[in-house]
């Protein structure tokens, strides 16, 4: 795998299928496009040591670790509209088929309500949690959101998604090398924060204690 992936990331094709698996991520959530990201700039990180190491005698393309977050962002922020712009026009036949999958059923009850208390700073967390840019993306759409209150979080969330992951793959690829350790590691902290982002849009929001009529104001 680690072969195939090295011999993809020798080649500018890599931007491309990148794009595509995050861009379609938002339709089919099942799509590993993040670890595509981390495997793709751990690999980049690789090529960066081996090209230095070798004083610039190495052969082949060495992906721009810039270019691969744009272009993972700019398909995040792409794919967001797409569903959104589906999902506004989509009525009842998106309500069926929402309701026809238990998982985003769930999701999106947990984080409507979710996105009704936090606003926009949520779209953001939702990012990295399982299935939350779908549901986020779908559900803003089905409830006519304003693409104006919509659209700049989902691009703060594509931006910060896409760093992080190109980030944790080139970092991990330098710091452990880019073998199977070094891709594991950064996977795994990638599902981390997608664990702590799905405990902090289900925590229930408490409400303010009320004083009681004629009770004192607390300090």
């Amino acid at each position: 795998m680690l072969e195939s992936m090295g011999a993809l990331t020798g080649s500018p094709w890599i931007y491309a299928v990148v794009a595509v698996s995050v861009l379609l991520d938002v339709f089919l959530p099942v799509l590993p496009s993040g670890v595509l990201v981390i495997a793709a700039a751990t690999a980049a990180a690789a090529s960066t040591t081996t090209v230095t190491a070798a004083a610039g005698e190495a052969t082949g393309h060495v992906p721009s670790l810039l270019v691969l977050t744009l272009c993972a962002a700019t398909a995040s922020v792409l794919g967001d509209l797409v569903a959104y712009r589906l999902a506004w026009r989509g009525g009842d036949r998106l309500e069926r088929a929402i309701a026809r999958s238990r998982r985003l059923t769930s999701a999106q009850e947990r984080l409507g309500t979710a996105l009704s208390r936090g606003g926009g700073a949520l779209v953001v967390i939702a990012r990295f949690a399982p299935a939350g840019r779908s549901v986020v993306s779908l559900g803003a759409g089905a409830a006519h959101r304003k693409a104006k209150e919509f659209l700049p979080w989902s691009a703060v969330a594509g931006v910060a998604w896409a760093v992080y992951s190109v980030g944790l793959g080139y970092f991990g690829g330098q710091w452990l090398g880019a073998g199977w350790l070094g891709t594991a590691v950064s996977v795994l902290a990638l599902f981390v924060a997608g664990g702590l982002a799905a405990v902090v849009i289900r925590r229930p929001q408490h409400p303010a204690a009320v004083p009681a009529p004629g009770a004192p104001a607390g300090t």
